[in-house]
Parts: structure tokens; sequence; C-alpha cells
């Protein structure tokens, strides 16, 4: 099993150290704080706030390194990439791929990358939120477009296996708008729907009457707002465009039910999409081999379907 650097120990990074370790991987991370680094270590992990020594190490040992930091700090990371361990293994966690691609190229140009994001998380964050068992059962996408070293794709495939998870291949710009309509929007619309709920400051009445539907529909607007902020805001233009189709789908809604009274079609419409993703729960899990030609444009179309890659061939 490859070893494994994980830069940024909040909720994804940690839980991702947590997990490799369990699955017996060699593993060690960077904390951006001193109080972090320690409460690892307090913990029995192998966690420093020195960038540069975790990189220099994970180039010695061929490791893989992870980046978990938010969008902002991904530069950062990247630059110090570039001047330790310009070769490097590396994939990340951050919820936008096209804008991390860009900086990779930019940024640290010779490293091994290959795009990842597990879709999995709550709306705590910090060293203290993680849990080994968090990616159990998750999505994990593993970026494949045009160009992809398929040697750090394998890795980064069999480190989501290992931390129990499903891994579906996705171009980057395919990634960026299916997490626009599916993450970032609900992010956005909880917040919406917390604002609207609370209502006034003085009249906390709708709140002591609310029940699982609105704690469900808000859980995620208890995230850290910077968090929110990075994730949204660096997937803009896809976001916009799912935006424009929620606002128009709720004048279209709210027209009906100014005009006639009727819900039906808004309704009916939500019944059948919530089934839809109910079906996508147990995927089919595929073989796949990564020699030939088309292998990349093969898992493309893997994922488009809604598959997942199960193992080699």
């Amino acid at each position: 099993m490859r070893a494994l650097c994980v830069v940024g120990t909040g909720l994804i990074g940690g839980s991702l150290l947590r997990a490799a370790r369990a699955a017996g991987r060699e593993c060690w991370g960077v904390a951006a704080s001193d109080g972090t680094a320690s409460a690892a270590r307090a913990d029995g992990f192998d966690v420093n706030t020195d960038l540069d020594a975790a990189l220099r190490r994970a180039a010695e040992a061929d490791a893989l390194v992870l980046v978990a930091v938010p969008l902002p700090a991904v530069e950062g990371v990247l630059k110090r990439v570039d001047a330790v361990a310009p070769t490097v293994r590396m994939t990340d966690a951050v919820s936008v791929k096209v804008a991390v691609a860009d900086a990779v190229a930019t940024f640290a140009p010779r490293a091994r990358y290959v795009g990842g994001h597990p879709m999995a998380g709550t709306a705590e964050s910090g060293w203290a939120a993680g849990d080994g068992e968090l990616f159990r059962g998750a999505a994990w996408v593993v970026i494949a477009d045009d160009g992809a070293d398929l040697d750090v794709w394998k890795d980064v495939a069999e480190l989501a296996w290992a931390c129990g998870s499903r891994v579906v291949p996705a171009a980057a710009d395919e990634h960026d708008l299916a997490v626009a309509r599916i993450s970032h929007l609900p992010h956005l619309l909880a917040a919406v729907l917390a604002t609207v709920g609370a209502g006034e400051p003085d009249d906390d009445l709708a709140l002591a009457l609310s029940a699982s539907s609105f704690a469900d529909g808000t859980r995620v607007a208890g995230t850290r707002p910077e968090l929110t902020l990075a994730m949204c805001e660096g997937n803009r233009p896809a976001l916009l465009a799912a935006v424009d189709e929620a606002l128009g789908r709720l004048g279209v809604m709210r027209g009906a039910l100014a005009s006639t009274g009727g819900l039906k079609a808004t309704v009916e419409s939500g019944y059948l999409a919530r089934q839809r993703w109910a079906s996508t729960r147990e995927p089919l899990a595929l073989e796949v081999s990564l020699d030939g030609p088309d292998a990349l444009a093969e898992l493309r179309e893997l994922g488009r379907r809604g598959d997942v890659v199960g193992g080699w061939k």
C-alpha cells in the first residue's frame, strides 16, 4: 500500500488520516496550527506544521500527497510542492475541480496530479470532528480527464476503496456542474431557508415549532461560513446556472400558487426526482482496465451512467 501524506487536518483531512491508518497505511499529516498538530499527536497521529518536511518525506517515500485545504489555501500549498517535491504523486479533496486543476497547471505543473473529491462531510469542522468512518459508502470522485496519469489514478482509486468509498470517475468540468446542483446549491438554499424560518429577531415562534423538515433542510447552513464561501464562490459559473434553474422553478411554482392555488406540478416533480436519487444508492460496480487507449473516455462514460469502479481487470 502506498504511503499517504495529508496536507490539511480539518474534518476531511483528519478523517482521511484516521481511515488510512485504520486500513494499515503509513501516513502523516500537516496541520495549519500548532494547536491542531498537538491535538492530532495527542491522538497518536504523526502530524506537525512543517509542510516542506512533510513534502520531502513524501518525495523520498514515493507517497501520495493529498491536499485537503480550502480552495483559497491551495495556491500556497502548490507553490511549496513545486519548490520541494515537484514531481510528487498528488491528489486533493477540494470540492471544485476545474479551479484546482488550473492552479496545479500554473503553480505545480510537474506534479503527477489526479483530482479527487470524496463526497462526504458534516456541518462540523476541525480535527476533533474527524471520523475514520466518514467516507464509508460515500461516492469518491476521481477525475478522468484526458492526459491523466493512470498510475496515480489507480493510487487514488485504491485509497478511496481503503476508506470504504465508491469510486466514481468523471471529467473535471462535469464534476463541477454536478456538485453545483447537489452540494453547492443546497448550501445556498439552506441558508435562505434558515433565514426565512428564523424571521424577525424578536419572534422565535416559528423556530420553536420547527421539527425535522426544517432541521434537515437547514443542516448544512451550520457549516462554517468561510468554508461554504470558498466552496460556492470557487464554483461560480456552474453554481450560477444551478441558481438560475432553481429561481426559474420557484418562479413557476409561485405563479401557479398565486393564480390557481395549485402546487401539483412542483410537488410531483420533486417526488419523482427524489425517487431517482434513491435508485442511485446501489450503483453497479464494474471491473475496469486502465490499459487501453480509450481507458479514460470509458471511465468518464461509466461515471455518467451512474456506475462505479469496483476493481481492476
